[in-house]
């Protein structure tokens, strides 16, 4: 049995979720509570030294990082989630990369909560979300053709990383009035069974 560390609100293990809901590979959650702590565990630590989630235990392999770990699918199982011609794979990558490698980060949980720390309030988790995911996102919008997903007409690398940051969007308030593109990419990809039973509500917490 596939085995995911993960935690219901990460949008890294949101996305493991979703490409293995595509592979319709049958797996089980191991929870590892962020607000508690957990990652930073001894026994978590072990398992992927730099105490983030998702790890993945699939295959006889310990895999980390969510890129990698859906890399890792998409080429044994057949995901084809970077089809077309080189230029074609590159605009995807570059969607995918702009909400994993760009707002992601920055909207971390730990990084936002040293931010509120070290201004002592004067910045809210809510201020810090809103300041980088709305003008990300809305990059991410002028980057869309406006199809039913974020490139060609099939499910992509870069339709998994947007999902779980609209769940985060839709979490901290964030107005998406002004980008038509990615709500009805949104439309498109919740009605995918892979999607929506890798949705944070839908899963264990």
């Amino acid at each position: 049995m596939i085995a995911l560390y993960d935690y219901w609100r990460s949008s890294a293990s949101y996305r493991v979720r979703i490409a293995l809901g595509l592979a319709g590979l049958d797996w089980h959650s191991q929870p590892v509570d962020l607000v508690a702590g957990q990652q930073r565990s001894d026994a978590h630590l072990r398992r992927n030294p730099q105490g983030l989630v998702p790890v993945i235990e699939i295959d006889g392999l310990r895999l980390t990082q969510s890129l990698a770990i859906i890399d890792y699918l998409d080429e044994t199982r057949g995901l084809n989630l970077l089809p077309g011609a080189a230029a074609d794979r590159a605009h995807i990558r570059a969607i995918a990369h702009a909400v994993a490698v760009d707002i992601h980060p920055i909207c971390n949980l730990g990084t936002a909560r040293h931010a509120v720390a070290a201004s002592n309030g004067a910045i809210t988790m809510q201020d810090w979300m809103r300041h980088f995911i709305a003008p990300g996102l809305a990059a991410v919008e002028a980057m869309l053709a406006g199809g039913d997903h974020c490139w060609g007409d099939t499910v992509t690398l870069a339709d998994i990383c947007l999902m779980p940051q609209l769940y985060n969007a839709d979490r901290w308030g964030i107005d998406l009035t002004a980008m038509p593109k990615i709500r009805r990419v949104a439309q498109s990809l919740e009605r995918i069974p892979a999607f929506a039973a890798a949705h944070p509500d839908r899963q264990a917490h």
